[in-house]
């Protein structure tokens, strides 16, 4: 057992929380707060974990529940969680593992794992490194070329579904990303960078790490026709150009030629809009509070987008989901499975495949224990009856 499984193995480590500090220790501040921050004022990303307070639970006492069943069906696709892992960019500077160790450690706790287009590894290893499904997140950065390049490479390599992102016309404001250097750090010149190296220097392990992993990767699935893979960039610039519109569906959907999923819907109308454009589902997600500050908080905004879906696509969701209760508790307000980033994120920051794999087993068990307690043997069952919910939420 090396020291990073060690580390994560500790009696310690008993919540997602847990790990938070140890990533801190590990990464310079720009990487660790690329992955803790939020837009502006870091309203929704404060709201997305808080809501989960003001859903609480009516278990029902006196029930033998020896087994809880924990799996669900997405897609048409059978998983042993009712969590799928989020795509999180640059996860590569976070731990040299990066998108290939999260994969991989997604696949071995049998639920799947949803792989950026800000990725430093190549998609076909990545899903050759999973025993379980791949999902291929999209945005069209460097034009619809790259992209539809990037679509027939995710088909070729069996990826399961492809996830397109709605809610990045621009990046949002991160002030800790431009306080901290994260642009000057990736794609600034040597002079730019003296600034905040001592942040960098003070992470010796982390630095080994990212100078024997060849130090900044490009982006290899950001192929520009006649150009080759886009370098490392600021992706506030290279989104600004890349905005994905409604009908950037039709030929999304064509050329992909399996279930897409729309992601970053908070309302009703939007959830209507992507059933008519042909998803297959959709993901309640306010970016985890990185876009758009002072929207509502995704578990808020999932009343109203289950009830304008009405049965007729999946709803997924994402944002602030730190505990197995908090999974539970958007299950039972309507969602099929939820997306967590920051919860295994912090894992792979702080240990690599070895910290994702336990992020991942506190969050089976968290779930097992919270569905025991309500004396409700499966996730399957799960609906409104197990949750008291704010009158002001009613769909």
């Amino acid at each position: 057992m090396n020291r990073a499984t060690r580390r994560v193995a500790s009696p310690h480590v008993v919540s997602i929380e847990d790990f938070r500090p140890l990533a801190q220790r590990r990464v310079p501040k720009a990487v660790f707060d690329y992955l803790d921050g939020g837009a502006e004022g870091e309203v929704t990303l404060r709201e997305n974990c808080r809501a989960f307070q003001d859903v609480t639970f009516r278990p029902r006492h006196a029930v033998a529940v020896p087994h809880c069943d924990l799996s669900t069906r997405v897609l048409g696709l059978d998983f042993g969680l009712p969590v799928l892992l989020a795509p999180v960019g640059y996860s590569r500077l976070m731990h040299p593992g990066g998108e290939v160790a999260a994969a991989r450690a997604a696949g071995a706790a049998g639920t799947a794992y949803i792989l950026s287009t800000i990725s430093g590894h190549r998609l076909e290893d990545v899903k050759a490194a999973s025993p379980g499904h791949v999902f291929y997140q999209l945005y069209l950065m460097g034009g619809r070329g790259a992209a539809e390049a990037a679509i027939e490479r995710a088909r070729g390599a069996g990826f399961s579904a492809l996830v397109v992102t709605i809610d990045t016309a621009v990046s949002g404001m991160r002030e800790r990303d431009f306080r901290n250097g994260m642009k000057e750090l990736i794609s600034g010149g040597l002079l730019a960078k003296i600034p905040f190296l001592p942040q960098v220097l003070s992470r010796p392990g982390w630095l080994l790490s990212f100078l024997l992993d060849g130090g900044l990767p490009s982006l290899p699935n950001v192929a520009i026709p006649g150009e080759g893979p886009m370098p490392l960039v600021d992706v506030n610039a290279a989104l600004a150009s890349s905005t994905v519109t409604w009908g950037d569906l039709q030929w999304i959907r064509e050329l992909w030629r399996g279930p897409v999923v729309i992601k970053g819907v908070l309302t009703g109308d939007d959830a209507r809009r992507a059933i008519d454009e042909g998803a297959a589902a959709v993901v309640v997600s306010n970016h985890g509070g990185r876009q758009l500050d002072c929207v509502p908080a995704s578990l808020r905004a999932l009343p109203e987008v289950v009830a304008a879906v009405n049965g007729r696509i999946e709803v997924l969701m994402d944002g602030g989901i730190r505990r197995g209760s908090d999974i539970v508790k958007a299950i039972c307000l309507g969602a099929r499975a939820v997306l967590c980033g920051r919860a295994y994120a912090y894992g792979l920051a702080a240990a690599g495949e070895a910290g994702v794999t336990r992020a991942l087993e506190i969050l089976r068990a968290d779930i097992e224990r919270t569905l025991k307690l309500l004396g409700c043997p499966s996730v399957s069952v799960l609906d409104r009856t197990y949750v008291n919910v704010p009158s002001s939420w009613q769909a």
